[in-house]
């Protein structure tokens, strides 16, 4: 039991983990999950367009890249994008690894993303782009203005568990070689760990996913639930009272 609490809670090794991990590693993990998200947003609602689209020859390529980097293990194309693109002299960000890190989570998310908002655009009733098309709108101008946006607000607790999500794969960036200042979580405790023989470095780093995933989990199922009740919390009748039938408040396009 001494050797297990040893090699994984040394109070020292744990003390000289935790301050690198809190402001180097916690910062840099949450701005590659950050921006990964982002630019899974952007190109995840443009790819679901395509695959909502009637035209073949505008869904194959959308659906090609879906299948190809939900079907990839991440840490391969965390590998093709962070290691073969410079290899191979595509440099969009020059040497800074950083960079192709939320490249590759970002392109990873996207496929997921898209796939999340096809199911919540699709979940938008039919009617409502037919009001609108009937009002003039083009019909690019009425999913931009009313479809999307309510399919997004369909999807918001899946989209913020991408973001749990893309926050864990973001320890997958450690391959591609990160700089003193552009260390995230996994990667300073692998360190470390590699120096001292010791996982008391990779326990921290584990609390630190911890502080953040959890958090983030419950606000994903309160979203859940607050989406699934319209915000309102169920509440019984009072005693002797009847209960009075609400109507259902009409939508803009029916008004």
């Amino acid at each position: 039991m001494h050797l297990f609490l040893q090699t994984f809670f040394d109070p020292d090794e744990l003390f000289k983990a935790f301050p690198v991990l809190l402001t180097e590693g916690l910062r840099n993990t949450l701005l590659i999950a950050s921006l990964a998200i982002v630019m899974g947003v952007v190109l995840g609602v443009l790819l679901a367009m395509l695959l909502l689209s009637h035209r073949r020859f505008v869904r194959m390529p959308a659906r090609l890249y879906v299948d190809v980097f939900r079907g990839l293990p991440a840490i391969v194309t965390v590998s093709l994008v962070g290691l073969g693109l410079p290899a191979a002299g595509i440099r969009p960000f020059g040497r800074e690894p950083l960079g192709y890190a939320v490249l590759a989570i970002g392109l990873i998310s996207a496929a997921y993303l898209a796939e999340i908002f096809r199911s919540g655009i699709q979940a938008v009733p039919s009617g409502q782009l037919s009001a609108a098309r009937s009002l003039g709108m083009s019909y690019l101008t009425a999913m931009r203005v009313i479809v999307v946006p309510q399919g997004v607000r369909n999807v918001l607790p899946a989209l913020a568990g991408q973001f749990i999500i893309d926050i864990k794969e973001s320890a997958l960036v450690y391959l591609l070689g990160l700089g003193v200042g552009q260390r995230e979580l996994y990667f300073i405790a692998q360190e470390r760990q590699a120096a001292t023989y010791n996982s008391s470095a990779l326990v921290a780093a584990g609390a630190c996913y911890l502080l953040l995933t959890i958090p983030l989990t419950y606000l994903v199922n309160r979203l859940d639930l607050r989406l699934r009740t319209g915000g309102r919390k169920p509440k019984g009748p009072a005693a002797g009272s009847t209960p009075t039938a609400v109507p259902p408040v009409p939508s803009v396009l029916e008004a």
